[in-house]
């Protein structure tokens, strides 16, 4: 399988993703939106991977490369190739779809928990009913018309959707690494505010072994994708 994710920031690790690319055999290409994206590409590509992003999915005004990427993804949808959406990807394929995005009324930063819907969607289905998962968005999205909404947090009532056989959209970040984690603790130590979704830098660090279990989610999830 031939694998390209859109990564949408340097210090984004792959990590996750390239492992279990590597031991499956499958190709993975990483490509940075605000290069450039050739439309030729998707000719060659069975999974599109939609990194997330500190920027919002509404900042089209702000960023002509996010135009671009739209586009592309849109023609993605529209030949069918199979898509991973993860916290801003999960937003613009909402978008794209026909719901919306907006600034959520709380941000949700931390280990928080999820909790699946009694909607189904194969590849989602080797999830548990709750699980814990790392969190780091102040936008929300209008789930799309005909959308299957999958998960549900306390913070945020949109974390998991699915749209026909071959979308899968998720706000939480199963691919998140340790040393991701660090740096946006470093960098983006602004946001560590106290509100009630929000987890402080020691109790982040505290939960850090929780990347484990998600990474074995989301290889999961890749595991049935690759078998669609």
């Amino acid at each position: 399988m031939n694998i390209l994710a859109l990564k949408h920031f340097d210090f984004d690790d792959t990590m996750a993703l390239e492992e279990w690319a590597s031991r499956n055999g499958h190709l993975l290409q990483i490509a940075d939106p605000s290069a450039g994206l050739a439309e030729t590409w998707l000719e060659a590509t069975d999974l599109l991977v939609i990194l997330g992003g500190p920027m919002s999915a509404y900042y089209d005004a702000k960023l002509d490369w996010l135009v671009e990427e739209k586009r592309f993804v849109t023609r993605a949808i529209e030949q069918d190739v199979r898509i991973l959406g993860i916290c801003l990807g999960a937003q613009l394929l909402a978008e794209l779809l026909g719901g919306s995005v907006h600034r959520h009324e709380v941000k949700e930063i931390g280990w928080h928990r999820i909790n699946r819907t009694t909607d189904r969607h194969p590849w989602f289905d080797a999830l548990p009913e709750e699980f814990h998962s790392f969190q780091w968005h102040g936008d929300t999205y209008v789930l799309p018309e005909g959308a299957r909404r999958l998960a549900e947090s306390d913070a945020c009532g949109q974390q998991a959707f699915a749209w026909g056989d071959r979308i899968l959209a998720l706000q939480f970040h199963l691919e998140t690494t340790p040393a991701c984690i660090e740096q946006m603790l470093t960098r983006w130590t602004s946001e560590l505010v106290p509100a009630p979704y929000i987890q402080d830098a020691t109790r982040i660090r505290s939960e850090m072994s929780r990347s484990a279990a998600s990474f074995r989610m989301l290889h999961s999830i890749l595991d049935r994708i690759a078998a669609s």
